[in-house]
């Protein structure tokens, strides 16, 4: 005899779940189909949606929202905020000499690293395969240099397992810059910013903080023509 079909309704229910088991969700709340357990469903899917599935850190999707929350914060607010970007140095060695699962350890372990590192209002983020980034919402900038060596010697005093008796040493790459304060920038540009500081750190020879001096406080000119458009202001220089 043929079990009558599923509704599309209850198929897209049934594989939410299943997913939601496979990333090792806790129980709903309420009884299956009560408003309760419908809206832990619908928390629970948002959540898995915004974390990254190997370390649980926040996703790119979801770091590129919280930057754009916090350098709108920094230019009504004036409160100085700190990106971090910082790569695992020399990575595709890990794969090539352990293989793929002894680079997720390493990974996973630098992940742990990083929240360590920073306080529960701080975002850390995996934003590509062995790239990660902190957002560090009103961080002055004399403690900015301390903030990063702080991460780069914790994950450097951090030897990864990824067998029986083989050990990793692993280090990051870091580069940092500021928010600029009261100005009218965008995510890109201050990503951007960063990632210049972080192409001089490993240009150092990697292992190296490297943060864009807070004290000149630049202003790039896309961000000069984007505070004279919210003025009305010209520049006639």
């Amino acid at each position: 005899m043929n079990r009558p079909a599923l509704p599309p309704s209850a198929l897209r229910l049934d594989q939410a779940l299943q997913l939601l088991e496979h990333s090792g969700q806790a129980g709903l709340p309420g009884e299956p189909g009560s408003p309760a357990w419908l809206q832990g469903l619908i928390d629970a899917l948002v959540e898995l949606s915004s974390r990254d599935a190997l370390t649980g850190l926040s996703n790119r999707r979801s770091f590129e929202l919280a930057l754009g929350r916090e350098i709108d914060r920094v230019a009504r607010s004036g409160e100085p905020a700190l990106l971090l970007t910082m790569d695992i140095d020399h990575f595709k060695r890990v794969n090539d000499s352990y293989g793929h699962n002894a680079g997720d350890l390493v990974i996973k372990a630098v992940a742990g690293a990083l929240l360590d590192c920073v306080r529960p209002m701080d975002l850390v983020a995996r934003v590509g395969g062995e790239e990660f980034a902190i957002i560090l919402p009103n961080c002055p900038s004399a403690f900015g240099e301390t903030v990063a060596e702080r991460v780069r010697r914790r994950v450097e005093r951090m030897p990864v397992v990824v067998g029986p008796g083989q050990h990793i040493a692993v280090s990051v790459s870091i580069g940092g810059a500021f928010a600029p304060q009261w100005v009218r920038s965008t995510p890109a540009l201050w990503v951007e910013r960063a990632d210049q500081q972080l192409y001089r750190a490993k240009a150092l020879g990697r292992n190296v903080v490297q943060l864009e001096p807070a004290a000149v406080s630049l202003v790039s000119n896309d961000e000069k023509r984007l505070l004279f458009e919210s003025t009305g202001f010209q520049d006639f220089e």
